[in-house]
């Protein structure tokens, strides 16, 4: 056997054993004259698990041309299917959407095959699901996929059908239902020797699939399997970039932001060129590390999410909050509800966001109302992240109206964030509960949850909130001696944080007794001689 014979039958023998980077050594070496319609399907997949991008883009539009010549409509049709998802995948939907039609085009002229499920699952499954389309629609063309799948006895047809199902279910509603399916079909790939292409796309929209319903548990788990997944492959440069941008998520619910921040960054060069949304989405874990630990760099990184078709909220209206303009927040939170459309799960971040931001800006009835939205997501999805948020942003209305009834709605919250090993999120709770503590007359109680906050903050390097009231005030009686020091009446103070002019009298017979005053004048000079504004 010659030079480039030897060369040419060991790049089939290693892309045959999915041995990717000997397979492209031995495929550059060769004219692209000496190969086949196989050998170029081989070399294009060979180079992509590489992260060569534009070279599996030409070797896969050289290798479609041959599969025509050589009268192969099947294979030419799998491959400019998977020349559409990859265009689709880099952003440019345009040479994506060209190639699905090539697709779509010859398996009209094939009698009913496989072929015709694979191009059903990515046109009328993934491509419905990624644009938001209706989930019954999605359903029954998983069915659909998963039928041809058992005509034709390919097992990891079935599998990518349930996958489809199951998503679609959590996202009409049907959570239980659809995370059981998509379980079944991920233990059913898990065990299978389907396409590693395949198998590792199937695993990263399971966790998405986690991810957006809250599913904190779930997603830990499939991202740690993935990752053993692919650590089995010789090599997987753009899957294991994916991976790690899930990865990040899990370490910035955790508290691990410095492994968060420098995964996110390390993959998104790689992710540009790749998957454009992975890029986006690693742009926005940077800049979640950031606000919460006070980087000024934060503003940037959410630029870069945005400029990659990342929405930056709620995350911008976060760290406008953050800066200290409440009201300019408050407008960025409502605004991003009503450009969120109507998905709950694409609406709960920014309700959770806006609780705050409204509570933070004297709103009370913009966060009594999403709160009660994000109340009807948590209960029709039922996950452990929706309840943990849910819990918390309860908690939080109830504290500026009834602290007593805040206190075991806050203390479940907290305990939610703890099973999660959300530890942020906990010591952000904890502080909650010190108010209402400090309400109730508690202050023994107040200073060990701010004490247990505080020892969180400083092992992150937490972005300290506003510093705690002086003489056991809460943040609410802050807010209405600010006021006072205004010279407004009961009732303007009522109107202006949303409450009745009765609760604005309670409010000052606490904070009469805890300042040791017993007049408005001298709670206005008391105000004036601390700072407080209505700034704050």
């Amino acid at each position: 056997m010659d030079e480039h014979g030897d060369a040419l039958a060991q790049a089939r023998r290693a892309a045959a054993a999915r041995d990717w980077p000997t397979a492209a050594a031995q495929f550059d070496v060769l004219e692209s004259e000496q190969l086949s319609a196989d050998d170029l399907a081989a070399y294009g997949g060979a180079v992509w698990w590489l992260g060569r991008t534009d070279d599996a883009l030409r070797l896969g539009a050289a290798a479609y041309d041959a599969f025509l010549a050589d009268s192969r409509p099947v294979e030419a049709a799998m491959g400019a299917m998977r020349l559409g998802m990859l265009h689709v995948a880099r952003g440019d939907e345009q040479q994506g959407a060209g190639w699905l039609m090539h697709a779509g085009r010859l398996a009209a002229g094939i009698p009913e095959c496989a072929l015709h499920g694979y191009v059903a699952s990515f046109t009328e499954v993934e491509l419905r699901l990624f644009a938001g389309g209706e989930p019954a629609a999605v359903v029954d063309a998983a069915r659909q996929v998963q039928g041809i799948g058992r005509r034709f006895d390919t097992p990891e047809q079935v599998a990518v059908g349930l996958h489809g199902e199951g998503r679609a279910l959590i996202k009409s509603g049907q959570v239980v239902d659809g995370l059981a399916m998509l379980d079944e079909a991920m233990v059913a790939i898990l065990h299978g020797q389907f396409d590693p292409f395949l198998t590792t796309a199937l695993y990263c929209n399971a966790i998405a699939a986690c991810h957006d319903v809250g599913d904190v548990r779930r997603m830990t788990r499939w991202t740690d399997l993935t990752e053993r997944w692919l650590a089995s492959l010789p090599a997987a440069v753009v899957f294991n970039a994916m991976c790690r941008v899930h990865r990040a998520h899990v370490q910035l619910l955790r508290g691990e932001w410095d492994d968060a921040e420098r995964g996110a960054l390390e993959v998104v060069a790689l992710l540009d060129a790749n998957r454009v949304d992975y890029a986006a989405e690693a742009w926005y874990v940077v800049a979640e590390v950031r606000r919460l630990r006070g980087d000024p760099g934060a503003a940037d990184a959410y630029d870069e999410a945005h400029a990659r078709g990342r929405d930056p909220q709620p995350g911008r209206a976060l760290l406008r909050l953050q800066q200290g303009d409440a009201a300019g927040a408050a407008t960025m939170a409502r605004l991003a509800v009503a450009a969120v459309g109507a998905d709950p799960l694409r609406r709960a971040p920014v309700c959770a966001a806006t609780v705050e931001i409204a509570l933070a800006a004297g709103r009370l009835e913009d966060a009594a109302a999403a709160e009660s939205e994000l109340a009807a997501t948590a209960a029709r999805y039922a996950t452990s992240g929706l309840e943990a948020t849910a819990a918390t942003a309860r908690g939080a209305v109830l504290l500026a109206e009834r602290a007593a009834d805040a206190l075991p709605v806050l203390r479940d919250a907290c305990r939610r964030w703890h099973e999660l090993g959300a530890v942020y999120d906990a010591a952000r709770t904890s502080l909650q509960l010190a108010d209402t503590y400090r309400a109730l007359g508690d202050e023994v109680s107040a200073a060990a949850e701010v004490a247990k906050a505080q020892a969180t903050f400083d092992r992150l390097g937490a972005h300290r909130p506003a510093p705690e009231p002086p003489d056991g005030l809460t943040r609410r009686e802050c807010e209405v001696l600010a006021l006072v020091a205004e010279g407004r009446s009961n009732l303007q103070i009522g109107e202006a944080l949303y409450i009745s002019d009765r609760t604005v009298a309670r409010h000052l017979t606490n904070i009469f007794h805890k300042i040791g005053v017993t007049s408005r004048t001298q709670a206005a000079r008391y105000a004036l001689d601390r700072g407080l504004s209505t700034s704050r």
